[in-house]
């Protein structure tokens, strides 16, 4: 691969066999080797479709461009500006007594 170390976004074509007949399916993940995006493929299809590992042929996988994507799973990572707070966190002293009359506070 060009740049290991940068995230991509890969589309695949998959096709699996459900319990009653074959289904082909596309599908997007962000990643940053394709090894890892169809490793993320495997577990989200063994998770969401009950689906084997040995059912599953992947039959093509493409780096998509941005604009091109089409699942918001995906394009919610687009944002530039995206931000993760840290929201409860709780604020932990090593040499404080284990009961105390005051409530933590866990927004900061």
């Amino acid at each position: 691969e060009k740049h290991p170390g940068s995230v991509k976004n890969f589309g695949v074509v998959l096709r699996y066999n459900s319990r009653t007949t074959p289904v082909n399916m596309y599908r997007e993940y962000r990643d940053v080797t394709v090894a890892g995006a169809i490793t993320q493929c495997y577990r989200d299809m063994g998770a969401r479709h009950r689906a084997r590992a040995s059912t599953i042929q992947i039959i093509k996988v493409e780096e998509v461009a941005a604009s091109k994507c089409r699942r918001n799973n995906v394009k919610q990572f687009h944002n530039s500006k995206i931000r993760f707070p840290l929201t409860h966190r709780i604020h932990r002293r090593l040499n404080r007594p284990r009961f105390t009359t005051s409530r933590p506070h866990t927004t900061f």
